[in-house]
């Protein structure tokens, strides 16, 4: 990997974006690509590096966005006959360059570690957040009394209980409260706004009942309040401050797998949630009517209009020829129609 790619992996891994690394594994004559050639291709489609001609760019791209959504690495192979020989473990694609050749590409997920808030300074907010860390999660400490330099845990540290910063970066997965009775209620409502998929309290029956109805009478809806867990985490039995994170921890695993949808928490008046990234969702294609390559239609760099429609095309000169004599392409004729 050169220099700028393993920059831009760092910058981005730093910055809580999954993304999908590509290195071609083996190639066979004629083609543009040698192996070892590698690409970093970003949640939005974004796609830095090089695999080869640009009519594998498209087929890559679609591939690493389905990667990302199941977050399972894969080996594609691009080849003028993809059906011969099949091969256990490989995803065969027509390669559609002139130049022909065969090229497997490994696609591996590098999926951003999931967030987890955590409000209050408490000993059992810090042992959270130790043991958060510990398990991979990019950790935020909130609290007025919150310095740096006592929380060596954090990857943030937030002094204003609603600080336009916690909204920004990756979405929160996970919120603890465990501020001990020193600002919970508006703790509690900064964290609904982030529209977590799981919110847990560290407070006992009667501290949340009364918890409750204050947040009620400041108009926060029953239905948000009646999704947060309190007293937060399994029952486990445990007392001390490390074996209440435990039990904490192990609820957020639990909710995990059990594929809560985010945004669950939300109050009606929050903002919606964000939309998923481009790359996230199934891609509107077309299939070049030259070469019948499929094309995503949002990144298509080559496109022309024939008969009122608009065309796309995976390289410039399948767009000549088709313009060039759209009839003899055109069997049938919606192949080029997005779909």
């Amino acid at each position: 990997m050169n220099k700028q790619l393993l920059e831009r992996a760092a910058e981005l891994a730093r910055r809580g974006e999954s993304f999908v690394l590509a290195v071609v594994v083996r190639r066979e004559p004629y083609s543009s690509s040698q192996q070892g050639d590698m690409a970093i291709i970003t949640a939005d489609g974004g796609y830095h590096g090089w695999l080869g001609g640009n009519c594998t760019r498209p087929q890559v791209q679609r591939e690493a966005a389905a990667a990302l959504l199941d977050g399972k690495p894969r080996l594609i192979s691009l080849s003028p006959e993809p059906e011969q020989p099949a091969r256990a473990g490989v995803t065969p694609l027509a390669m559609t360059c002139h130049s022909g050749g065969t090229v497997d590409i490994f696609l591996e997920p590098m999926l951003a570690a999931a967030r987890l808030v955590v409000f209050g300074v408490s000993p059992v907010a810090r042992a959270v957040a130790q043991l958060g860390k510990t398990m991979g999660y990019l950790i935020d400490v909130v609290d007025p009394e919150a310095h740096p330099a006592e929380l060596p845990h954090a990857d943030r540290v937030f002094t204003e209980l609603a600080a336009a910063e916690l909204r920004a970066g990756p979405p929160v997965a996970y919120v603890v409260v465990a501020s001990m009775g020193e600002h919970d209620e508006d703790a509690v409502a900064a964290a609904l706004v982030m529209r977590p998929a799981y919110l847990g309290v560290v407070a006992s029956r009667k501290r949340f009942a009364i918890l409750r109805q204050t947040l009620l009478d400041r108009g926060i809806s029953a239905h948000a309040l009646d999704a947060i867990k309190s007293p937060a985490g399994l029952d486990l039995g445990g007392r001390q401050p490390e074996e209440v994170a435990l039990s904490i921890l192990a609820e957020i695993v639990q909710a995990k797998h059990a594929a809560r949808a985010p945004g669950e928490l939300a109050v009606p008046a929050a903002p919606a949630a964000a939309a998923a990234p481009p790359a996230l969702a199934i891609a509107l294609t077309a299939t070049d009517p030259v070469c019948h390559m499929t094309v995503t239609v949002a990144s298509a760099r080559h496109t022309g209009t024939w008969d009122g429609r608009t065309w796309y095309f995976c390289n410039p000169r399948c767009k000549d020829k088709f313009l060039a004599e759209p009839q003899r392409y055109l069997a049938p004729p919606s192949t080029g129609a997005a779909r």
